[in-house]
């Protein structure tokens, strides 16, 4: 078979740039999150437009991940095959174009068609350029290079909060959707142009066997179920698509608080989720993945129960979106580097294409869900339902982590060296 014969050309080692490659899944990353925050803003302004309830971009939303996560499904096979930097290219691309094609929809049908096409594009992001990360990076620096990458998805959140509200104002959400869409494109094309690697996880992948072989291998590790079992169960409240989607929709639709108040709030939960990736990172690759992994849950928890129990008052939303910002948005990264840490390299690509199928597939299902249950019982009552759901969730997923035991820990100084 062709996978069965390395490359023709392999590049030299000097090729291999990992902070290069790093720096571009950070900007790629940006781009992404920054389509998923002004998504919200752009939901609302369809909501008006197209005559359709909460539930109705609620169940769009869950089905751009569940779809997303489907096709996430396939890289651990497609990766076999296929160089990652032109998945990233072509995904880029795609997410690009479908998200800048949204400003031609002329019904919500139509809208939620090229928003869905948009998010499969996004779908190689996480799998496929975590997996690089860790093929480039040692493990003494994988905690951080991965939280790196999340976080550089973060400036982008940062950015589209502060700049959205003015765009949409000023361009309204068909000018929004392609300024935000067209970066995506270009950025997928600059992946292609400028990323390299070795193949040497494609070759090792090769050796280990088939991919059936790769899903028992990791069938048969406690470790990495339970860290898929916390993905699905951090769906329910995980940062972007769920936290930031329900905390507006609430101080909207619930509260009803002025547009000025909840921009100002919602820019301000988008703004603390950038910090503290890195330093969970940080500290993770110091104090062990397990105990920053169930300390964010936990941390995630509080703040859904502070954001829903303080009612109208403004001093304790600031405070629940603060408690949101730092916690809900920090343990996807570690359970990714986690999962990068325990993981075979001959399996890494099937592992990552696993999680991010549970985490933004399976994990998906939680907004629709919701979206349900708020048809059923109404705004109102639904969605302070909706944050102790969100908290039950974290807290599900924090006992489920806590009889995981990391791999042996690295030498401080050469830790300290590493970096």
């Amino acid at each position: 078979m062709a996978a069965d014969r390395p490359r023709p050309s392999t590049p030299s080692a000097s090729e291999i740039r990992p902070e290069r490659t790093l720096w571009l899944l950070a900007i790629a990353h940006a781009v992404n999150h920054a389509q998923a925050v002004i998504l919200p803003l752009i939901f609302l302004k369809i909501i008006d437009e197209f005559g359709v309830g909460v539930q109705a971009v609620t169940f769009v939303a869950a089905a751009g991940a569940f779809s997303s996560g489907l096709v996430q499904a396939t890289y651990g096979i497609v990766t076999r095959y296929v160089e990652r930097r032109w998945l990233m290219a072509a995904g880029g691309v795609l997410f690009g174009l479908g998200f800048a094609a949204q400003a031609a929809a002329s019904s919500f049908i139509t809208f939620a068609a090229t928003n869905v096409v948009s998010r499969i594009g996004g779908s190689p992001q996480h799998p496929v350029g975590n997996a690089l990360l860790a093929e480039q990076f040692p493990p003494e620096r994988r905690g951080f290079a991965i939280s790196a990458h999340i976080s550089g998805g973060n400036v982008g959140t940062v950015i589209a909060a502060l700049a959205g509200p003015p765009l949409l104002a000023v361009a309204g959400w068909r000018g929004a959707s392609v300024v935000f869409g067209i970066p995506a494109a270009l950025v997928g094309l600059a992946m292609l142009r400028w990323v390299r690697e070795t193949g040497a996880d494609r070759l090792a992948a090769i050796r280990e066997g088939s991919v059936r072989a790769a899903v028992g291998t990791i069938w048969r590790d406690s470790r990495i179920k339970r860290t898929y079992l916390a993905s699905v169960f951090g769906g329910g409240g995980r940062g972007l698509g769920v936290a930031n989607l329900f905390a507006l929709l609430y101080l909207t639709h619930v509260l009803r608080l002025p547009e000025s108040t909840t921009n100002l709030m919602y820019a301000g939960l988008i703004v603390l989720s950038v910090p503290m990736p890195l330093v969970a990172g940080w500290l993770s690759d110091r104090i062990g993945r397990r105990p920053t992994i169930v300390g964010a849950y936990v941390g995630g928890a509080l703040g859904f129960l502070v954001f829903i129990a303080v009612g109208s008052s403004l001093l304790g939303l600031w405070v629940g979106v603060a408690i949101m910002g730092l916690f809900s948005f920090a343990e996807s990264p570690q359970l990714q580097a986690l999962l990068a840490d325990v993981v075979p390299t001959g399996v890494r690509d099937v592992a990552f294409a696993l999680y991010f199928t549970l985490a933004f597939g399976v994990g998906s299902l939680w907004v629709a869900a919701y979206g349900a249950l708020i048809e059923r019982v109404g705004e109102t009552a639904g969605l302070p339902i909706v944050f102790g759901l969100m908290a039950a969730s974290f807290l599900a997923a924090a006992v489920t982590m806590w009889p995981v035991h990391d791999p042996p820990r690295h030498d401080p100084a050469a830790d300290a060296l590493g970096e």
